[in-house]
């Protein structure tokens, strides 16, 4: 009964500590209630895009506020562009900020985006066919689009369309119609309008203002865009459109130092001051040689001539939150378009709110720890707590632990650079099934894993049969030592509605939260959202083989490398037990994150791009400040799972599950 109450204690402090930092993050995004949110879907001929609209109350058809349209980058969504929402919108700004083709809640596929037969290797401008910087590819689909995310649609048509009768045909993702819905707004001064966007989202700023560039509204009021701040984009020549057609007003790049994605740093392996002295470069800020410098504006606000570059000491995705680069967003449109708030740029809190939001993800999550214990009470999942064999002779120390650690960070680091990006693009997968772009490179990486994890453990029990002492299911995890001749199927089936139990609980939270707050379970990245019925069917395909996946992983990390503090207790045997558990789990990540950046840091260049070529750096390079905390929080959940139940099925299906909810949930979909 003590156990009972104190995990009943636990559940309730973990649900109230969710929605206390949810409500407090709610009331920052609303400024204290002096800005109204709304979300909703703007009609498009391709379907509808989803919102979310900041609206100051100050804002009103006699008193217009200036406006800004956000656009996010790849794999993120609206709620990626809150921090700029958040204080522009406290400035009384109307800001709208939509989830782009393929992402959120938008239904409408990236694919609508549009694609060529070719590709382009350098910034645009600066290539030609003769040294191959502008050559044909062929491939999958999703490797086309991904190959034309720097081709805009306003380009010459040398770019902008391919031999076969491709196109990219919108490269702006649903900006364009966001715009005009922006400009539509009776609150909203249509005169006063800017944009921003990160990373993908910049190729779609461009593409919104070469749009309205000189456009005029049914009043033949011009709504031309007053500013465009681009977070992490990409420069191109100005002969590679019509310069008599398109113009842009004011447009500051913020250049991030460590940006993984070479195209955002002009094919350089690193950004010095050298950078600025490229034609691209001076061309861009309208200055001669060795003119130009980082953090300086050049040109004039008042004729739209102004250009700025700044350098912020950050990497490509925390550039979306680097107060750096949020202070010189603030004053460029301050400058460009002006508001009166009485906020200093240096008056920030969306980071508070972001903080928040991470601890009532945290507070859900092991929220269902406590949940487990209750559930494990009742008498149809009493069976799963089988407990931790008592085998000695099976557990590993030492120098023999240290050998299979060794092995399997190695293979982990490995494989990780290269069998990502042969999923993320060119992987031949049935592209109308596997439809999840991010979600493919890390299915190509588990399938090899898996076999990898299958053909060790046969050497194992091979070799374990020959020493007359053969491993059995217990050994490997999947049955307690009553059963251990078999897979005990029925502890795993009973295994699979616990873990449902606990994702239903979270999910709840989730909804109740999206409801009450419209805020998800994020930091930074976005993590765990609301299914659509697309995006839950995207789930089912890809759900058996991440279970299949995290299944092998944890029989062989916790079950066959167990250590003999997994089956004692107290505070520092679960430390121990849990740090030999994460080391496995994340060690070979963690190598693959020095290679990348340890270089990188040192002024040299990042890893991958250096060892292999830039083809093997980009997304999932960049993704491993992400993905690097999720594996450690999923180590602390198997641990705590394993320890209780005494197997692997509780915690390889709860994180299984986790892992595929974050890739399914919101990420691009093609």
């Amino acid at each position: 009964m003590k156990n009972i109450r104190r995990n009943v204690v636990a559940l309730i402090i973990c649900v109230l500590l969710c929605f206390l930092s949810m409500f407090i993050s709610d009331r920052i995004q609303k400024n204290f209630g002096s800005t109204k949110i709304e979300t909703g879907t703007i009609s498009t001929e391709k379907g509808d895009v989803a919102y979310k609209l900041y609206i100051p109350y100050s804002a009103s058809e006699t008193n217009r506020a200036p406006g800004l349209l956000l656009l996010h980058g790849y794999q993120n969504d609206h709620e990626t562009s809150a921090a700029y929402a958040i204080e522009l919108s406290r400035r009384g700004f109307v800001v709208l900020a939509i989830d782009e083709y393929g992402h959120g809640d938008t239904p409408i596929p990236m694919k609508e985006r549009g694609w060529t037969n070719h590709k382009v290797t350098v910034n645009f401008g600066e290539d030609s066919e003769e040294n191959k910087t502008y050559a044909m590819i062929s491939g999958p689909l999703r490797y086309k689009v991904l190959m034309n995310f720097s081709t805009l649609s306003f380009f010459d048509d040398r770019y902008s369309k391919g031999t076969d009768g491709s196109a990219v045909s919108d490269s702006a993702m649903g900006g364009i119609a966001s715009y005009a819905y922006l400009s539509s707004l009776p609150y909203v001064d249509n005169t006063r309008l800017g944009i921003s966007g990160h990373s993908m989202g910049t190729w779609a700023s461009w593409s919104v203002a070469a749009a309205y560039a000189g456009a005029k509204d049914e009043k033949g009021v011009d709504i031309t865009p007053k500013a465009t701040v681009l977070q992490c984009g990409e420069l191109f020549r100005d002969s590679v459109y019509d310069g008599s057609k398109y113009f842009f007003n004011n447009v500051l790049l913020l250049q991030a130092k460590y940006d993984e994605f070479s195209y955002f740093r002009d094919y350089k392996s690193f950004v010095t001051d050298d950078l600025l002295d490229t034609p691209l470069r001076t061309e861009f800020l309208g200055v001669s040689k060795n003119e130009s410098e980082w953090n300086t504006t050049y040109g004039s606000f008042s004729d739209g001539s102004a250009r700025r570059i700044e350098l912020l000491n950050t990497n490509h995705r925390l550039t979306t939150h680097n107060k750096h680069g949020m202070v010189a967003a603030l004053d460029w449109f301050d400058n460009a378009i002006g508001f009166e708030s009485g906020l200093t740029s240096n008056d920030q809190v969306f980071m508070i709110k972001e903080w928040l939001v991470f601890l009532a993800l945290l507070s859900a999550l092991f929220g269902m720890i406590p949940l487990m214990n209750l559930l494990l009470t009742l008498p149809f999942f009493a069976p799963i707590a089988c407990g931790i064999p008592n085998r000695p002779n099976r557990e590993k120390s030492g120098k023999k632990w240290w050998k299979g650690a060794i092995i399997t960070m190695a293979i982990a680091a490995l494989t990780y650079p290269f069998l990502t990006q042969l999923g993320h693009g060119l992987l031949p997968l049935p592209e109308n099934i596997f439809r999840m772009t991010i979600g493919n490179g890390f299915l190509s990486w588990y399938l090899v894993l898996i076999i990898i994890m299958v053909v060790t453990t046969l050497i194992s029990y091979k070799k374990s049969k020959k020493r007359g002492d053969p491993l059995d299911y217990a050994d490997l995890g999947f049955a307690g030592e009553k059963k251990a001749k078999h897979i005990d199927w029925n502890m795993f089936l009973r295994s699979i509605v616990l873990v449902l139990s606990m994702i239903l609980f979270m999910y709840i939270l989730l909804f109740i939260s999206m409801k009450l707050f419209t805020l998800d379970f994020r930091f930074i990245w976005p993590l765990f959202r609301l299914f659509s019925l697309e995006r839950f069917g995207q789930f089912l395909v890809y759900i058996p083989i991440f279970a299949l996946f995290f299944l092998l992983n944890n029989s062989k990390i916790f079950a066959q490398m167990r250590v003999k503090e997994a089956r004692m207790k107290g505070a520092r045997a679960f430390f121990v037990s849990w740090y030999h558990n994460a080391l496995c789990m994340v060690g070979g990540i963690l190598i693959v994150i020095l290679i990348e950046y340890i270089p990188f840091f040192l002024g040299i260049g990042p890893g991958a791009d250096l060892l292999f070529s830039p083809t093997f750096g980009g997304p999932f390079m960049s993704l491993l400040i992400v993905f690097a905390p999720q594996v450690i929080v999923f180590s602390i959940l198997c641990t705590i799972t394993y320890r209780k139940t005494g197997n692997v099925f509780t915690g390889a299906l709860l994180v299984a599950t986790l892992a595929c909810w974050i890739v399914t949930g919101g990420s691009a979909i093609l």
